[in-house]
This record gives structure tokens, sequence and C-alpha cells, in this order.
């Protein structure tokens, strides 16, 4: 099982995540609106400013404050460990 460092010592299953996303559109702020009220919002910002939003595939929400292209890049990182650990 992988997993992604979201920022400040935090991380989540790579296998469980569907999207990582910015969070300025309306939509996505309605998504984070709707899993607030749904008791499946994980804010892992620390108090600072939310910069991506991740979606899982158990419906909760994930608020991170570094970028989503840094999720996405620590994520290719992986996925290339992976590949190099199996041609060894």
């Amino acid at each position: 099982m992988k997993f992604i460092n979201i920022g400040f010592g935090n991380i989540v299953s790579a296998h469980r995540l569907i999207a990582i996303v910015s969070p300025e559109s309306a939509p996505i702020k309605r998504i984070i609106q709707d899993a607030r009220d749904n008791g499946k919002l994980i804010d892992a910002t620390y108090g600072r400013r939310t910069r991506a939003v991740i979606i899982m595939d158990s419906e909760h929400v994930i608020l991170s404050a570094i970028q989503p292209e840094t999720v996405a890049n620590r994520l290719d990182k992986d996925a290339t460990d992976d590949i190099a650990d199996n041609i060894e």
C-alpha cells in the first residue's frame, strides 16, 4: 500500500484517491460544503489557506495547504519508484 504526504506530516492512501483539484471553482466549493454537512470533511491545512482538495473513494474530502501539482508530483514519484522496484 502506498501513501502520499499531503503536508504537515499528514498522509493519505494513494489507492483510495480519486481526484486532486483546486478549491476555487463553485462546484468544488459545493463539494466541500456537502462533505462538511455530512461529516466527511478532513481539514489538514493547520489553519493555512486551502490550496488542494483531495477527493477519496470513501466520499471523504480532504483539504490540504499544498498545491495540487505538488501532491500529484508526489504521487508520480511513488509510481516511478514502484516501476523501478519491479525492474530490479
